[in-house]
């Protein structure tokens, strides 16, 4: 897995319109967490894909009627099966944090790397999408080195209104990982 010009080299592209620039081309320091699945709970399919490119089809399901109208984005998803998603250069803002607050600075967007792991916060997550995370995360700590020691889940940068990546998430399994890779790594 390498970096060329902000784009992963190895993750499937679906190239997002939800991102602009960083304010004055700041270099990312925060890494967040997320988690999403649509329709909730269900797996797989293109919805994710079609609500980070701004055309999920309303009427394909109830719940995507409610979130249609949604400009958003994240830099990256990682499917249950360790698959990597790219929507966003990570030197570009993508507007996953939306209202947030990280260590009393507001705006997180302006200043993180948004990840989704295809899940829920009381599912668990699978061994794949710990193993690209950490790969993931690794690799952007070369390039971004502040996110060694700023990373928070979308619940911790904005409790009153998120709760992912949900107590599913394990975050000393997650931060082992990054700290001491495994030899099961995906890249």
């Amino acid at each position: 897995m390498q970096l060329h010009g902000g784009w992963l080299d190895n993750a499937r592209r679906v190239p997002s319109p939800h991102h602009d620039c960083r304010p004055d081309d700041e270099a990312p320091t925060l890494l967040v967490v997320h988690n999403i699945s649509l329709p909730p709970g269900e797996f797989g399919g293109p919805w994710i894909d079609a609500l980070f490119t701004g055309t999920i089809d309303p009427d394909a399901h109830p719940f995507f009627a409610e979130i249609a109208h949604l400009r958003v984005s994240a830099h990256c998803l990682i499917r249950r099966d360790g698959e990597i998603v790219q929507y966003v250069p990570f030197d570009k803002r993508a507007w996953h944090a939306g209202v947030s607050r990280y260590k009393g600075r507001e705006k997180c967007n302006d200043f993180s790397i948004g990840i989704e792991l295809e899940g829920t916060d009381t599912l668990a997550y699978t061994d794949a999408q710990y193993q690209q995370l950490a790969a993931l995360t690794r690799l952007l700590m070369t390039a971004y080195p502040a996110l060694a020691n700023n990373m928070a889940g979308h619940n911790d940068i904005a409790p009153e209104r998120k709760t992912d990546p949900g107590p599913a998430f394990d975050w000393p399994r997650f931060r082992a990982l990054v700290s001491h890779p495994s030899d099961k790594e995906i890249t």
